[in-house]
């Protein structure tokens, strides 16, 4: 039997950081990762069954997915029949202005708690937006689309507030997250970042993968990944991209690259160049 996964990608020519990914999937399985953006998606035939925040979800056609900036997650066909799905990306830079404008008293690294929502007018809004991006509708109504998807946001979860264990832990482990970032592509070690949190080396694991879901290391190849994906779209040179990403060669892009995209890294740049 042949099976068929489709991956077709397109970035907005308007909002900076904002992408769309159709997808179809029969056989393929998202092996746990992250992306640096909030994910906006909606089941439209199959069942979408993942991984994430602890809990392991099922999404039937209708159904709304929602992923915040480093949320570790999987992803698979929970049936024999082929999953189809719309998902929309938006960085936290086009998307916490806007939550703010809507309403929201504190919209940087602002979580939306659910990551299974049932809600008709929010999957309209990303519906709207992932076809203005599709057919590169003008800037105007892109950028009124996605104040609306804010805006119903910040309408269901405006007033969330995270609890003492979340504060404590996010106080904890930011300056450790930003250390990490702003020295992806050295050799870093454990205790190099420990000591940004302040925290013994075994107690700051713990703490990390109870947060992220993932270690240290998985998170920095995770990183170095985004990276490479960002590079890839502006068509960089591949060979430059394996070592300015931190990868030993083309083999260990691939192995890291495929299973969270569905694709090479080539496959993927060729797909954004049209050839």
């Amino acid at each position: 039997m042949k099976h068929d996964n489709q991956f077709q990608f397109a970035r907005s020519q308007y909002l900076d950081q904002v992408m769309l990914l159709q997808a179809q999937i029969d056989d393929f399985s998202y092996s746990k990762h992250a992306h640096e953006e909030y994910s906006f998606g909606v089941t439209l035939a199959g069942r979408q069954d993942f991984f994430s925040s602890g809990a392991f979800h099922r999404s039937l056609p209708g159904n709304i997915i929602v992923f915040n900036p480093g949320e570790v997650h999987d992803g698979h066909s929970g049936t024999n029949d082929a999953l189809r799905y719309r998902m929309v990306y938006i960085h936290p830079g086009q998307l916490e202005p806007m939550l703010m404008a809507a309403g929201v008293k504190s919209s940087r690294d602002f979580q939306i708690t659910d990551n299974l929502i049932h809600d008709s007018l929010l999957r309209r809004h990303i519906l709207n937006l992932a076809e203005l991006i599709e057919q590169q509708d003008n800037k105007l109504q892109q950028e009124c689309e996605l104040y609306q998807l804010a805006a119903r946001v910040a309408q269901r979860y405006g007033q969330y507030s995270p609890d003492r264990i979340v504060q404590r832990v996010d106080r904890l482990l930011l300056k450790a997250r930003d250390y990490i970032h702003d020295n992806l592509m050295t050799e870093i070690s454990l205790d190099d970042i420990s000591q940004q949190a302040s925290l013994s080396k075994y107690h700051f694991l713990r703490m990390f993968r109870q947060q992220y879901g993932i270690t240290p290391h998985q998170y920095i190849i995770n990183c170095r990944i985004n990276k490479a994906r960002e590079a890839l779209e502006q068509g960089s040179c591949l060979e430059d991209i394996v070592f300015d990403c931190g990868f030993s060669d083309l083999s260990h892009l691939n192995r890291r690259f495929k299973p969270i995209y569905g694709m090479t890294p080539r496959q993927y740049q060729q797909h954004f160049s049209g050839k």
